[in-house]
């Protein structure tokens, strides 16, 4: 059993503790720090958690194990580093960093402590993603050609002129980093790395804020491509559809944390012109975020590497660091270190 640390006790935050407290024999939560302890004491002593007022206390904590990180963007970074330092395992939310260099000094500081780092993708562990992953392993879907999709909602109507989440050092890109991080990891684990890109990013609905409206074009390293955007200031929606040589997955709805169902459509060999609906599969219901927590605890426990330095971690920042200059320079940029189709 792992001894945890929430940092971050918002409502993010409050929910990753709320996947397991009391119900996980690999992780608990025993510490919190919070910038304002006496707005979260009640909820801490439902939970059984004892608040500090800063990050640097419950790092002293020789009783705490691991740390996760529900803090904004711009302090991961400089957060992971301190965890590892100190010796503590890290979770933390995504994105782990906004450029490749920041990305690169965080898995090498947790590697060079021989501390488990993880990233908070819970899409990875939801049982139709990663039977599309099976589905093209073995054949059944052929070769990857081609995913699309788009992740949208109206977030930049949830939170005000002023909110950290309403500034661009924090949200570059528009919905990219509160959103659209997660279909790109899911593209990552379908597709792998990728080799080149062209975004564009405005402003459109509002006169203050992030970009609500952000697209992009991929072409991955093994030849797939890929399109998908991202609009913040519409209504929730979220869609993934991947294309094989043998048939197309399709998954979507409104609601992206519930257990997905999946719809599967596959070419007749004997009549490849044949049109007939597509097959529904579903899957028992899971906790994506209880599950990515257990992953992460068991890492931990067994001094065992998640994200490891080259990994789709780095990887994913990377990609988020080119679309933001594709976006500037309104042209098609590479991938810094990928190999090309």
């Amino acid at each position: 059993m792992i001894n945890a640390a929430i940092v971050g006790l918002g409502t993010w935050g409050r929910n990753l503790v709320s996947s397991v407290q009391g119900k996980s024999d690999a992780i608990r939560f025993t510490a919190g720090a919070t910038r304002t302890p006496a707005n979260a004491a009640a909820w801490a002593g439902e939970h059984g958690i004892a608040l500090q007022d800063s990050f640097a206390k419950v790092l002293a904590d020789p009783l705490v194990d691991a740390v996760v990180l529900a803090t904004p963007h711009t302090r991961h970074v400089e957060q992971v580093i301190a965890a590892a330092n100190a010796g503590k395992h890290v979770f933390t939310e995504k994105p782990l960093a906004l450029d490749q260099r920041a990305a690169a000094a965080a898995i090498g500081a947790c590697a060079g402590a021989g501390v488990t780092l993880a990233v908070g993708y819970n899409w990875r562990f939801q049982p139709a993603l990663r039977e599309i992953a099976r589905m093209l392993a073995d054949g059944r879907l052929g070769r990857l050609l081609h995913l699309e999709g788009n992740f949208c909602g109206p977030s930049v109507y949830r939170f005000p002129k002023g909110h950290w989440r309403q500034t661009r050092e924090e949200g570059p890109a528009g919905g990219m980093t509160g959103r659209g991080v997660h279909t790109l990891d899911a593209y990552l684990y379908l597709a792998g790395h990728v080799a080149s890109l062209y975004a564009q990013s405005d402003r459109l609905a509002l006169d203050y804020g992030l970009d609500d409206t952000t697209s992009m074009l991929l072409r991955f390293e093994s030849g797939a491509t890929g399109y998908f955007g991202t609009v913040i200031a519409t209504a929730e929606a979220w869609r993934m559809q991947v294309f094989g040589s043998k048939g197309w997955v399709e998954v979507g709805d409104i609601e992206h944390l519930t257990t997905w169902e999946m719809r599967v459509s596959l070419v007749d060999p004997e009549n490849p012109m044949a049109r007939e609906r597509p097959r529904v599969v579903t899957f028992p219901e899971i906790s994506t975020e209880r599950a990515e927590l257990e992953n992460f605890a068991r890492a931990a426990a067994e001094r065992r590497p998640l994200a490891v330095p080259g990994g789709d971690e780095e990887h994913g920042a990377a990609v988020l660091e080119a679309i933001l200059k594709s976006a500037a320079a309104g042209a098609a940029v590479p991938i810094p270190g990928a190999a090309r189709p």
